[in-house]
């Protein structure tokens, strides 16, 4: 027999779109002659929908088109994720569709609540195995989050199952391929039975899937890869209950993959939202340049537009090479100076000021202006704009609200310095974009003369270290010192991820890529007294 694993991109909330592309996975799978069509978790109404399933109308139209759907499925078995009330509890579900009706269902048993996920604020968990048959082969259908643990996959086998399915709602992140994988094996090994696991693919606000879905054999060996990043029908051949081995693996490298998923995040963002297009403001610094760059990979030149603002602190470099980079790229883009604006508001401001130095708050005006002026152009043209802000920049608050902040989308909200570097790197090795000068030069905000990032940050690649233990492995700062980095930059950089809540709170939402971003997964209070940093040198209230 033949399986099809359809690894779907939907759209939350679009049930009847989303609901003739399961459809239509099913007419391609079965021209291939699949007899069973696995989709994704929750495929009928996108994932997550998050406080969607507390209204009782949607879950209501969900169980709707189920019906509807079901009532088309003639030749083949299909799996369909669906929210399914059961008297006044709802479930994660699973329906197996067969003859034109819903033949039986499977509850999710363990609901992740951690990171991104809060699905016990809206789903029960269910107890009891599902098995059916294809062809002659028992299959048992498990949910995501139950194959993390041992008992789901066990009941199933025990109630004769010969192969397991799983169907998936999972987020990428940096490390998540790998964990898939751990995972998967060690079920097969303690049951002695493939599985076959099928992830969506696409954007969905902060979150990128990536797909990815696979299959392994008995022994927990890879059986089958299916790509990543790409929306696809595969079809898996058995020989009886064991999945033939076709050749193919992900690519280990971690650049593709981030990259890969900027692109589709930006690409589903503004599509889904149906934005036009999207303003950038590039300064011909680096962050700035690698926005640009997976704007115009996920959307085409012609819906991305850069605008220049600059002021008298920017560097002639900085305006030749965002000019350079513009047009290696193909977009618009335009000069906007700021001077005149500039020296109205510091006029304005003269009476107040008077006596005091000049600090940043001159600074901060530069930035708000340019901010001002990219949410003109957006308000006019009705294109989006993205910020440019990395994480380091974010989690140390060495950004300006209302300023560089200001905007929709925040593309590498996510990415730490040191791998905006390293995108950089990777995206020209495919094609020249981004000008070289522009990567190999000391970053500046440009916001005064001579002025360096290095003059406000420790070096990106302490500062980075440090983010990565403090915000993704919550490593205390005494184990972060411990590790090498200095007393000194650790208290500071602590004190400023503190104190800089305030200020991420407010900021755009953005990509998730690193096991921890600050968003779903950062929940931290604004007003807090919580101090973990004392003791060390460098400590300052």
């Amino acid at each position: 027999m033949q399986l099809a694993i359809a690894q779907l991109n939907q759209r939350v909330g679009d049930l009847a779109a989303n609901a003739r592309g399961i459809l239509d996975a099913v007419a391609e799978a079965e021209r291939g002659g699949a007899t069973l069509v696995v989709t994704p978790e929750l495929s009928l109404c996108g994932y997550p929908p998050e406080d969607l399933l507390l209204r009782p109308a949607f879950v209501a139209a969900c169980g709707a088109e189920l019906a509807a759907l079901a009532a088309q499925v003639r030749r083949s078995t299909v799996l369909v994720g669906f929210p399914e009330r059961a008297g006044s509890r709802c479930h994660n579900a699973v329906a197996v569709v067969r003859d034109g009706g819903v033949r039986a269902v499977y509850r999710k048993q363990n609901l992740p609540n951690y990171t991104v996920f809060d699905e016990e604020r809206y789903f029960e968990p269910g107890h009891a195995p599902c098995v059916f048959d294809v062809d002659g082969v028992k299959f048992g259908v498990i949910l995501c989050e139950d194959v993390w643990f041992p008992e789901p996959a066990a009941a199933a086998a025990r109630a004769g199952a010969q192969v397991l399915v799983v169907p998936n709602g999972s987020p990428y992140h940096t490390r998540q391929q790998a964990l898939r994988r751990v995972q998967v094996d060690a079920r097969a090994r303690e049951t002695g039975l493939p599985l076959v696991y099928v992830n969506r693919v696409g954007g969905q606000d902060e979150l990128v899937f990536d797909g990815a879905s696979f299959v392994v054999d008995a022994s927990g060996a890879l059986a089958q890869q299916v790509p990543a990043w790409h929306e696809t029908v595969a079809l898996v051949a058995f020989d009886g209950s064991a999945p033939k081995h076709v050749r193919g693996a992900l690519d280990p490298a971690l650049e593709p993959h981030v990259y890969a998923a900027l692109v589709m995040g930006v690409r589903d963002y503004v599509g889904k939202n149906r934005f036009p297009g999207v303003l950038i403001g590039l300064s011909g610094g680096v962050d700035s340049a690698l926005t640009l760059a997976v704007a115009v990979d996920a959307l085409g030149p012609e819906r991305v537009r850069a605008v220049m603002l600059p002021s008298r602190f920017n560097a002639p470099i900085s305006l030749a090479d965002a000019r350079e980079m513009a047009t290696l790229v193909g977009v618009r883009y335009d000069e906007i100076p700021i001077g005149a604006v500039f020296s109205a508001v510091l006029e304005t401001l003269a009476p107040e000021f008077r006596d005091l130095p000049a600090d940043t708050t001159e600074e901060n005006i530069q930035a708000r202006i340019r901010g001002t002026l990219l949410m003109a152009l957006s308000n006019k043209y009705g294109s989006i704009v993205l910020t440019t802000g990395n994480k380091s920049e974010m989690a140390v608050g060495y950004a300006t609200l209302y300023g560089d902040m200001a905007g929709g989308f925040a593309v590498i909200k996510d990415i730490p310095k040191t791998l905006v570097y390293r995108l950089c790197r990777y995206r020209n090795g495919l094609g020249r974009v981004i000008p070289e000068r522009i990567i190999t030069r000391a970053p500046s905000a440009e916001l005064r003369e001579n002025q360096l990032d290095a003059d406000s940050l420790p070096p990106y690649e302490v500062l980075d270290g440090i983010l990565e233990a403090y915000v993704e492995q919550d490593k205390s700062p005494a184990q972060i010192v411990a590790q090498g980095f200095p007393e000194d930059a650790v208290a500071r950089v602590v004190r400023l991820i503190a104190r800089s809540e305030y200020k991420r709170r407010q900021s755009a939402v953005g990509i998730r890529v690193t096991p921890r971003g600050f968003g779903k997964d950062w929940r931290y209070p604004i007003t807090s007294a919580w101090n973990d940093w004392a003791g060390l040198s460098g400590k300052t209230d």
